[in-house]
C-alpha cells in the first residue's frame, strides 16, 4: 500500500487512508531538516471575521461572499518561504466571518483546472491549522519535542495544534464533506468519503485524527469541520454526481474555491479543537497543494501564506457595518415616536379641558 502524503517542517500531517469499507484509518509520518530556519512574517497581517449572520451557504459557491472582505496572502514556500519561488499561479484570498454560533473560511486560488479521480495527489489540496495550546508554535508544527514513542497528552501538554484537512481526489464539487454520522459513530475525526479530516499534532511526528491517541481511542471525538469545492471552469451549477467525472476539462483556467464551516465552541474535551471566543483572538495558518508542471504533488512540496501564526479576530456583532446602521435607525425611529407620544398627550389634555369646561355646570344654592 502506498503510503499517504507528508506535510514536513512547518505545516506536516497525513492525508486519510481508508482500507476497504472499514474505519481502520492510518497515519505515517517522518520528519527532516536541514539549515537553520528562518521566517519573515508580515506582523499587520491578521483576518478578521465579520459578524454577518444568514449569509452564506455551504456549497462551494463565492457568489455569496462577493461583499465580504478579502485577505490576500502571497503563498510561499513552506520549507523555503522565499518570495522569488512564490506560487505562479497568484495570491490566495482568504474570506472569514461568523454568526454567532458557526465560523466560516472561503479559500480562493487562481489555477488551471486539473483533477484526477481518486487520486488526491493530482488535484490540488487545502488545509487550515490553529493554534490550541498556549505554547504550541507554527513552525514545527506546535513545536514539542518529545519523540514518536514519547508524545502524549501529558509530555506534550500545551503544544497541541488543530488541522483541518481537505483532499479533493474522492469528493463531487458542491457537495458538503466533513463531519458523518458514520464516523462519528466511530469517534475519531474521519471521513471515509471526501478526505476532510479533523486531526490534532504536537509535531510533525506526533498527530492523529481527532479521538485516536498513542494511548488508545476516546469514543467521544468527531468531525466537527463541514466543507466543500468548486471552480470557476464548471459550467452548471445545478449540481454533479459521481458519474460526471472529471467534471470539467483539465488545463481550464479558472479559480478554485474551498468553503469551510466549524461550531465556534465544540465539545471536545480532549484538547484537540480550537475553541473561538467572541470578542478574542486566535491564531491560525493555510496551506496550499497544486500538482505544477503534470507532476503529482509531494507532502512538503506546498504553499503557505505564512511562516507563522496569522491573527483571526472574531469581532462581536455591534462591530460589523450591518448593525450600527440598524441602531441607528432604531434611535431615530423611536425618538420620532417618543416626541409625537408627548405633542399627543399634550393635545389631550387640552382636548378634555375644553370638554369638561363645556359641560360644566355652574352651582346656584337653593333657598329652603
Amino acid at each position: 500500500m502506498e503510503q499517504p502524503p507528508l506535510l514536513c517542517r512547518l505545516f506536516l500531517f497525513s492525508t486519510l487512508v481508508v482500507l476497504g469499507c472499514t474505519s481502520w484509518i492510518q497515519f505515517v509520518a517522518s520528519h527532516q531538516e536541514s539549515g537553520d530556519w528562518h521566517c519573515e512574517a508580515d506582523e499587520e497581517s491578521r483576518v478578521v471575521a465579520e459578524f454577518r449572520p444568514g449569509l452564506v451557504t455551504l456549497d462551494g459557491h463565492a457568489d455569496d461572499w462577493e461583499n465580504i472582505d478579502g485577505f490576500e496572502f502571497s503563498l510561499l514556500p513552506a520549507l523555503d518561504p522565499d518570495h522569488d519561488h512564490e506560487y505562479k499561479g497568484g495570491k490566495m484570498t482568504l474570506k472569514a466571518l461568523h454568526d454567532g454560533k458557526d465560523v466560516y473560511f472561503l479559500l480562493q486560488v487562481d489555477g488551471d483546472y486539473l483533477y484526477k479521480k481518486g487520486n488526491d495527489k493530482n488535484c490540488p489540496s487545502v488545509a487550515l491549522m490553529f493554534q490550541v495550546g498556549e505554547s504550541a508554535t507554527y513552525h514545527n508544527m506546535g513545536g514539542c519535542k518529545q519523540s514518536p514513542d514519547a508524545c502524549n497528552n501529558k509530555t506534550c501538554r500545551g503544544y497541541e495544534v488543530d488541522i483541518m484537512h481537505f483532499s479533493i481526489g474522492n469528493a463531487i464539487p458542491g457537495r458538503l464533506y466533513g463531519g458523518n454520522p458514520i464516523d462519528n459513530r466511530d469517534g475519531n475525526g474521519g471521513d471515509r468519503f471526501g478526505h476532510l479530516v479533523d486531526l490534532y499534532a504536537w509535531n510533525p511526528h506526533c498527530q492523529n485524527l481527532d479521538g485516536v491517541s498513542p494511548t488508545g481511542n476516546d469514543t467521544a471525538a468527531q468531525n466537527d469541520w463541514r466543507g466543500a469545492w468548486w471552480h470557476s471552469s464548471f459550467a452548471t451549477h445545478s449540481g454533479y454526481s459521481d458519474e460526471d467525472s472529471p467534471y470539467s476539462t483539465n488545463g481550464q483556467k479558472g479559480t478554485f474555491y474551498f468553503e469551510f464551516s466549524r461550531a465556534l465552541r465544540t465539545m471536545d474535551r480532549l484538547q484537540q479543537d480550537v475553541q473561538f471566543t467572541i470578542g478574542q483572538t486566535s491564531k491560525f495558518s493555510a496551506a496550499f497543494w497544486y500538482p505544477e508542471d503534470g507532476n503529482p504533488w509531494h507532502g512538503s512540496g506546498h504553499y503557505t501564506i505564512s511562516c507563522d501564526w496569522v491573527p483571526l479576530d472574531v469581532p462581536p456583532g455591534l462591530s460589523a457595518g450591518v448593525k450600527v446602521v440598524s441602531r441607528s435607525s432604531w434611535n431615530a425611529a423611536s425618538g420620532f415616536a417618543f416626541l409625537l407620544s408627548i405633542v399627543s398627550f399634550g393635545v389631550s389634555i387640552f382636548v378634555g379641558y375644553l370638554v369638561h369646561k363645556k359641560n360644566a355646570i355652574s352651582f346656584q344654592p337653593i333657598d329652603l
